[in-house]
C-alpha cells in the first residue's frame, strides 16, 4: 500500500500532475503522428522488409513504427542524436567548441545546443534521401517524380524537427529527459504488438522455452538495473579552512563513478557505424559496374551473418564505450577541481597523482561497463538462440531494455526529488 499512497500522494500535487499529465499529451501526439502516413507506400512489403532486417528493426522500434510506417516522423529522433554525438565528438577537435560546451555556462551549452539543432536540419535531408532510395531499390516504394521527392524530403525533415520540438518541450515543461522520454515511448507501444505475435504463435510444446525465456527476461532486467545503478564510490575529504570566526571543511565524502558512464550513447553510436556498411551495399548491390555490385553484394552478405554480425557490433560498443567516457569525463579537470576546492583523496597527493588515480580506478571500472554495453548489445540473438522465441527478442534485451530502465530509473528519480522539495518522504 506504500506504493500506492505514493502514487496518490503524486496526483495531489497540483504542479507534478501538471507535469506527467503533458508528458502524457505529448505522448498521444506523438502515437498519432507515427500512424500518419506518406502515401504511395505499399505497406506490407514495407513491414516485411523491417522484419526481417535486423539493424532496420532495432531502428523502427526507437520510432515505435513509425519508420515501417512510413510515417511524417519515420527518422525519429536519429538526426538529433547524429547531431549531437557529432557535436560533442567535435569538442576534442576544436578547443573553441569545447570552451562553449564546458566553460560558458548555461548561455554557452544553450549555443552549442542550438548548434545541434541547425546540424539536425541536413542530417535530416540526407537520411530521409537515404531511406527513401534504399526502399525505393527494394522495391517497397515505387519510383517518385521531383514534385513527390521535394514534398517527402520537406515533410519527413519537417516530421524529425517537429519530434526533436516536442522532445524539448517536454524536457522544458514536463519531468525527466525529453528525448529520451520519446525514444521510451515508441519502445514501449511495441508492447502490445509483441504480447499479440506471441499469443497467436504459441504452442504447447514451447512452454519449457517459454519458462526459459520467462526467467532469461527477470534475470536480465535485474541485471540491466544493478550496472545502470552501480558506483564506485571513490573517498574524498575536505581540509579544515578558517575564515573569520568561522571554520569550513573538514568533511568527508565521495567522488561517485558510474560504471556505465556513457549510457546508451556508445551502442547508438556503433548502431550508426554497423548500419552504414549494409546500406551503402543496398545502394551498389545494383550497379552497372560488375565489380563494384559483386563487391557490394559480398559485403552485404558478410553483415548478414550473424557471427561476424555480432562480434564486430560488440567490439564496436566495447570501443566507443571508451571513446565517449573520454570526451565527457577527465579526470585531470576532476583532480584540479578537487584541488581547488581544498578537497583530496586520503592517500592520494593533490594533482597529478590525484588525475593519474582516477584514471587507474576509471580504466577498471569501465571495462566492466564496456563488456556489459557490449553483451547487452547482442543480446536479442542471444536470447532468440537460446529460447527459440523472437516475439520478445528486442524488447526484453539489448539497447531498447537498456534504454527503458534507464529512462524509467531517471524519471522515478526525478519524481522523488519533487516529493522530496514537498516534504514528503519520496519513492
Amino acid at each position: 500500500m506504500k506504493g500506492l499512497d505514493k502514487v496518490i500522494q503524486i496526483f495531489k500535487i497540483k504542479d507534478l500532475r501538471k507535469k506527467i499529465m503533458f508528458v502524457l499529451m505529448i505522448f498521444v501526439i506523438f502515437r498519432v503522428a507515427a500512424n500518419i502516413p506518406i502515401p504511395g507506400v505499399d505497406t506490407d512489403r514495407l513491414h516485411q522488409f523491417f522484419a526481417n532486417n535486423q539493424l532496420f528493426g532495432l531502428l523502427n522500434i526507437f520510432t515505435g513504427g513509425a519508420m515501417s510506417n512510413f510515417s511524417i516522423i519515420m527518422l525519429g529522433l536519429g538526426p538529433f542524436i547524429t547531431a549531437t554525438i557529432i557535436m560533442q565528438l567535435l569538442t576534442m577537435i576544436f578547443p573553441q567548441l569545447e570552451a562553449l560546451y564546458k566553460e560558458e555556462g548555461e548561455a554557452g551549452r544553450q549555443k552549442f545546443n542550438q548548434y545541434s539543432r541547425m546540424l539536425a536540419v541536413p542530417l535530416a535531408v540526407m537520411q530521409g534521401y537515404a531511406m527513401i532510395t534504399l526502399l525505393s531499390r527494394q522495391g517497397v516504394i515505387g519510383s517518385f517524380s521531383l514534385i513527390q521527392w521535394i514534398t517527402s524530403l520537406s515533410v519527413i525533415t519537417a516530421g524529425a524537427l517537429f519530434l526533436m520540438w516536442l522532445g524539448e518541450l517536454i524536457s522544458e515543461k514536463g519531468i525527466g529527459n525529453g528525448v529520451s522520454l520519446l525514444i521510451f515511448a515508441g519502445i514501449i507501444s511495441g508492447v502490445p504488438l509483441s504480447i499479440r505475435e506471441l499469443a497467436v504463435s504459441y504452442d504447447p510444446s514451447k512452454i519449457p522455452s517459454y519458462i526459459a525465456f520467462l526467467v532469461l527476461a527477470i534475470v536480465i532486467t535485474a541485471s540491466v538495473v544493478v550496472i545502470t545503478e552501480g558506483r564506485r564510490n571513490i573517498p574524498v575529504s575536505y581540509a579544515k579552512r578558517i575564515r573569520g570566526h568561522k571554520m569550513y571543511g573538514g568533511v568527508s565524502t565521495y567522488l561517485p563513478l558510474s560504471v556505465n558512464p556513457a549510457g546508451v550513447i556508445p551502442i547508438i553510436f556503433a548502431l550508426s557505424i554497423m548500419l552504414f556498411p549494409g546500406m551503402l551495399a543496398s545502394f551498389l548491390g545494383s550497379s552497372n559496374i560488375g565489380w563494384l555490385a559483386g563487391f557490394a553484394q559480398s559485403v552485404g552478405r558478410l553483415f548478414e551473418n550473424a557471427w561476424f554480425y555480432g562480434i564486430t557490433y560488440f567490439i564496436l560498443v566495447v570501443l566507443f564505450t571508451y571513446f565517449y567516457t573520454a570526451v565527457t569525463f577527465d579526470p585531470k579537470n576532476v583532480a584540479n577541481n578537487l584541488q581547488k576546492m581544498g578537497g583530496f583523496i586520503p592517500g592520494i597527493r593533490p594533482g597529478k597523482p590525484t588525475s593519474d588515480f582516477l584514471y587507474f580506478i576509471l580504466n577498471r571500472v569501465l571495462l566492466f561497463g564496456a563488456v556489459f554495453l557490449g553483451t547487452v548489445a547482442v543480446l536479442p540473438s542471444i536470447v532468440q538462440g537460446a529460447t527459440g522465441i523472437t516475439a520478445f527478442g528486442f524488447v526484453i534485451g539489448g539497447t531498447a531494455l537498456l534504454i527503458v530502465v534507464s529512462v524509467v530509473l531517471e524519471t522515478m528519480r526525478q519524481i522523488n526529488s519533487q516529493l522530496t522539495m514537498r516534504d514528503y518522504e519520496g519513492l
